[in-house]
C-alpha cells in the first residue's frame, strides 16, 4: 500500500516518516500517474478544505480514484457545520466532563494527531473524536459554561500548523498508525476486495469461535478477499474496506450497530445490516410482524402496564416472559406462579414499555435454520442444557454458562415444513444472514425468534457442509461487492 501525505507545499511537512510519500496537492490532482495509481491511501493535510479549494478536490478526486482519503469529502462538509459536529459528538458528554474536569481555565484546546494527544490522559477522548470526525489532524475547542464543558468547535490542523514541540510526537503517532495498517497486508497478492470482520476478543459468548473466524479468513482469501480482523477500537478504519462482516453479538445501543450504520452509510456491503439489527433485536417487532403475516408462533401477548391481568387467562402458567432485546437466553424468564409473574413483569417493564409474553412449549431441542441471501445455508438441532429449559443455562453466581449440544443436519434431512417456515420468516426481514429458531411440538412448528447474527462455530453449525459453509458466506460478500461496483460504475 502506497501511503501519500498530500500538502499544499512539501515544505509544509518536514517530518520524516518511513514508507510515506509527501506529494504537493496540485501534483496529486494533475499528474496522470496519480490518477492511474491503484494501491494508494491518501492523507489530506492541505491548508484549507473549503468548498472547491485544492484541499477539497484532493479528497474528492481521491475518492473517485479509489484511494480512500482521510478526510473524505463528506467529512469536509461535516466539519464546516458546527451543528453537525455537535450532533456527531453528542454521545461523548460524559467522557468530556470526566476528561476535562481537572482543568481550571474556562477554555481548552485539544490537538489530536491520528487519534492521540501528547498528554496520555486525553488519549481516549482524542480517539473518540478521531473515530467520529475522521481527519488525521484535528483541533477541538472546548469551553466551560457553568459547571459543564461543551465542544465549541472542531477544525482540521494543516500540516504547517503543528507546533514545533509536538512534531516528534506527531511522527510517532503517524508511524504507529501507518504500521497498524501494514499489519493487515493480506497473505494473497493483490486481493480484489478488502473485508473487515468485526469481533470482540473479550466476548465470552461470541457468535463464532476462533477456529470459525480463521475458516472465514481462509475462505475469503481463496475467493480474492483481503480479510482483516478488527475490534471495537477500529471504528476509524471502516472506510478502508469494501465490506464489513459483524461477528459479535449485536444490539441497537451498542458499538456493533454504530459500525453497521457507518459502514452502510459509506457504501460498504454489510452483514449484519443496520435494519436487520434494529428489527431482529426487538421481539415486539418480530411478534407484530409474524402475526401480520400469519407465521405460526406460540401464543403471544404484547404486554404493557394495562394488560398484565391478561397474561394468565391468555397464556396460562407456566409462561415465558421476554425482554424485547434479549439474546443468548438472557432477559428471558419462565414464570410458574402469579407472584413470580408480577415480580418479573414489573422488573421488565421498568426497562421497556412493551415486553413479550408467550406460552411455554417444552421441547427436547429447538431447530435452527441459517438463512443467507434468501437461501437456507445450514440446519442444526440445539438441545437444551442439562437440567434446564433453555439451550443455555447461565450460572449467575459464577459468571459462567453451560450449553446443550448442537447437532448439524443437512437441509434435505430437516422436516420440509421447518425449512419452509424459516424461509418465509427470514424473508420478511431482508436478505441478510439470519438464524430462525423453531420449536416442533408433534407435527406442528412454531417460530420462536429470528437472530440477525446466527452462530457459526467450527464443530457445530458446520457439521454437514464443513469448509463449504464458510465459502458460501464469503461468496455472498464477493457477489454483492461485484454488484455494487457495477452499479456505481454505470
Amino acid at each position: 500500500m502506497n501511503i501519500l501525505i498530500v500538502v499544499n507545499n512539501p515544505r509544509d511537512w518536514s517530518l520524516e516518516i518511513p514508507g510515506v510519500t509527501v506529494v504537493p496537492a496540485r501534483t496529486y490532482l494533475t499528474d496522470p500517474a496519480y490518477g492511474e495509481e491503484r494501491n494508494a491511501r491518501v492523507f489530506n493535510l492541505c491548508k484549507s478544505y473549503r468548498y472547491q479549494s485544492l484541499g477539497y478536490y484532493v479528497s474528492l478526486l481521491a475518492e473517485a480514484r479509489g484511494h480512500k482519503p482521510m478526510p473524505r469529502a463528506n467529512t469536509l462538509e461535516d466539519l464546516q457545520s458546527l451543528n453537525l459536529v455537535r450532533l456527531l459528538t453528542g454521545g461523548l458528554d460524559e467522557l468530556i466532563q470526566h476528561s476535562l474536569a481537572p482543568i481550571k481555565s474556562n477554555t481548552f484546546e485539544l490537538s489530536i494527531y491520528f487519534g492521540r494527544n501528547v498528554a496520555q490522559r486525553y488519549d481516549r477522548l482524542s480517539l473518540e473524536l478521531f473515530n467520529l470526525l475522521q481527519a488525521p489532524l484535528l483541533r477541538a475547542y472546548f469551553e466551560r459554561r457553568g459547571e459543564q464543558w461543551h465542544i465549541r468547535n472542531v477544525r482540521p490542523i494543516a500540516a504547517n500548523d503543528i507546533p514545533p514541540q509536538h512534531q516528534e510526537f506527531v511522527v510517532r503517532a503517524a508511524t504507529d498508525y501507518f504500521r497498524g495498517r501494514r499489519r493487515r497486508v493480506p497473505k494473497r497478492a493483490m486481493p480484489r476486495y478488502a473485508l473487515a470482520i468485526l469481533h470482540d476478543p473479550n466476548n465470552p459468548e461470541p457468535p463464532s469461535n476462533a477456529r470459525a473466524l480463521r475458516k472465514f479468513e481462509k475462505a475469503g482469501e481463496a475467493l480474492g478477499l483481503g480479510v482483516d480482523f478488527i475490534t471495537p477500537a477500529d471504528f476509524n478504519r471502516l472506510t478502508e474496506y469494501d465490506a464489513l462482516f459483524i461477528r459479535d453479538t449485536t444490539f441497537v445501543h451498542h458499538y456493533t450497530y454504530r459500525f453497521s450504520r457507518r459502514a452502510a452509510a459509506e457504501g460498504l456491503v454489510v452483514i449484519d445490516d443496520p435494519d436487520s439489527i434494529l428489527k431482529c433485536n426487538n421481539k415486539v417487532y418480530t411478534a407484530e410482524l409474524l402475526t401480520r403475516h400469519n407465521i405460526p408462533m406460540p401464543k403471544t401477548l404484547i404486554v404493557h402496564r394495562d394488560n398484565v391481568h391478561q397474561i394468565i387467562p391468555d397464556l396460562a402458567l407456566p409462561c415465558v416472559l421476554k425482554q424485547p432485546d434479549s439474546s443468548f437466553s438472557l432477559g428471558v424468564a419462565k414464570v410458574e406462579s402469579e407472584e413470580e409473574l408480577h415480580d418479573k413483569v414489573g422488573a421488565l417493564l421498568e426497562k421497556s414499555e412493551l415486553i413479550i409474553g408467550q406460552e411455554y412449549l417444552p421441547t427436547e431441542f429447538d431447530w435452527r435454520v441459517g438463512i443467507l441471501d434468501r437461501r437456507p445455508l445450514f440446519v442444526a438441532k440445539y438441545f437444551m442444557a442439562p437440567g434446564h429449559w433453555q439451550i443455555i443455562r447461565h450460572e449467575e453466581q459464577r459468571g459462567s454458562y453451560v450449553e446443550g449440544p448442537t447437532v448439524a443436519v443437512s437441509v434435505g434431512e430437516a422436516p420440509e415444513e421447518v425449512v419452509k417456515i424459516a424461509l418465509q420468516t427470514a424473508n420478511l426481514f431482508g436478505d441478510g444472514f439470519y438464524g430462525v429458531d423453531i420449536k416442533q411440538v408433534g407435527n406442528r412448528f412454531y417460530v420462536i425468534e429470528v437472530n440477525d447474527n446466527p452462530n457459526v462455530d467450527a464443530g457445530n453449525e458446520d457439521g454437514v457442509l464443513k469448509d463449504a459453509l464458510y465459502r458460501e458466506v464469503m461468496g455472498v460478500f464477493v457477489r454483492r461487492i461485484d454488484e455494487r461496483k457495477r452499479s456505481t460504475a454505470r
